[in-house]
């Protein structure tokens, strides 16, 4: 695979990175002389001890915080536009966006909802434009769950629930002022979200390491987030206590955001429409579809997924890497076929064709048509690997 030595490359915001680190948000807020805030977050946070004493913490610096936290697991526009009227009523000059992909996509999109008039849609895969009403206002990302990376990231995904798919919105100036991550955050979170959101991060890694574009700087941060997944991700599962390997997923998660500017591909264009249909989980989607999609990718990438499996210590090339993700995935329980994600057969053709027009397709290594993306879907239905580089 010849690629062109050309590209446009963008490092992301401000971390603040450890343990009990989320106790200097209120100060970095009071900082930019904010004196009023929207936080934003899904209604299991919000439930949370450690939210409560944000609130207390914000409050005790002078800063008056509304709380929104009417979030679907897959936001939608609706979701959007409450926490903007919200927002607006409040008087708010900032959003806090705190818990896993779908609290910081709505909150990065309420930022986004406040700053023009335009419907949302129109911001769907548009980096510069089009033009604002008023600059966003600062954002505040707080990650709870390591997998998404959305903190680090200048887009969110929407579901439109008119036409029933996840959009993609994105904007430069959604990309959060500041990010913390604390693995204590993460202590709380079952071991099944733990392993899905992780395989989430290996994803978004995974893709942008053999998307087919130059960019040296997502290579290097991709193969490091993967090799964090590695060595912490079983760790993090088994000791969700383990404040280490906790704070490596984080990292690995917010690597892999970093380095999918780069691109991403097939697996994320399959997980989109089953998401939005069936209602999986992303990351365990992501997790299932992997290894197919690996398969047929398999004649344009090998190469590099040679020097990737030396980098993360695995022997056997390509053969070796697919086997390390199948074993991984045996340990986390994670499911063999998208049967177990609730698809059907009757939806295949549906989903072939919405994968198809995913606006992530056309930067898959290898070129897939609509009917690729089927027999990828009928391969994960089988649970077979079988001809699918062919």
């Amino acid at each position: 695979m010849t690629i062109e030595l050309r590209g446009n490359w963008r490092i992301p915001t401000e971390i603040l990175a450890g343990a009990g680190r989320i106790a200097e948000l209120p100060g970095r807020v009071k900082a930019l002389g904010i004196k009023r805030v929207l936080i934003v977050t899904d209604p299991g946070v919000a439930g949370l001890p450690f939210f409560a004493a944000i609130v207390a913490g914000l409050e005790a610096e002078g800063i008056a915080p509304a709380v929104f936290h009417d979030v679907n697991p897959n936001p939608i526009a609706a979701n959007v536009a409450a926490g903007a009227e919200v927002y607006k009523a409040h008087g708010a000059e900032a959003v806090i966006a705190i818990g896993g992909g779908s609290g910081l996509d709505c909150g990065k999109t309420i930022a986004l909802a406040v700053s023009t008039s335009r419907p949302l849609w129109d911001f769907e895969i548009t980096l510069a434009g089009p033009e604002l009403d008023r600059p966003l206002p600062p954002i505040f990302a707080v990650p709870t769950t390591a997998g998404t990376g959305s903190e680090v990231g200048r887009a969110s995904v929407v579901t439109d629930t008119s036409i029933g798919r996840k959009l993609i919105l994105l904007h430069a100036q959604m990309l959060p002022r500041l990010v913390i991550l604390d693995p204590e955050l993460t202590f709380g979170l079952p071991a099944s979200i733990t392993a899905w959101t992780g395989m989430d991060a290996l994803a978004h890694c995974l893709e942008a390491y053999y998307g087919p574009f130059y960019n040296p700087f997502a290579d290097g941060i991709a193969i490091q987030g993967m090799l964090l997944v590695k060595e912490n991700l079983i760790t993090a599962v088994n000791e969700p206590r383990n404040a280490n390997a906790r704070m490596n997923m984080l990292a690995a998660a917010s690597m892999g955001a970093t380095a999918f500017q780069k691109a991403l591909g097939a697996i994320h264009s399959l997980s989109h429409p089953i998401g939005a249909r069936f209602h999986a989980h992303h990351g365990l989607t992501n997790a299932v579809l992997m290894p197919y999609v690996l398969a047929y990718n398999r004649p344009v990438i090998e190469e590099r997924m040679a020097v990737l499996a030396r980098c993360l210590g695995l022997a056997g090339g390509f053969d070796g890497f697919l086997t390390w993700v199948l074993d991984l995935r045996a340990a986390l329980k994670i499911p063999h076929t998208i049967v177990d994600l609730k698809v059907t057969e009757d939806a295949l053709d549906g989903l072939a064709q919405e994968a198809f027009l995913d606006p992530n397709t056309p930067d898959n290594p290898r070129p897939a048509t609509a009917a690729d993306m089927k027999r990828i879907l009928v391969a994960a239905m089988k649970g077979s690997l079988d001809g699918l580089g062919a």
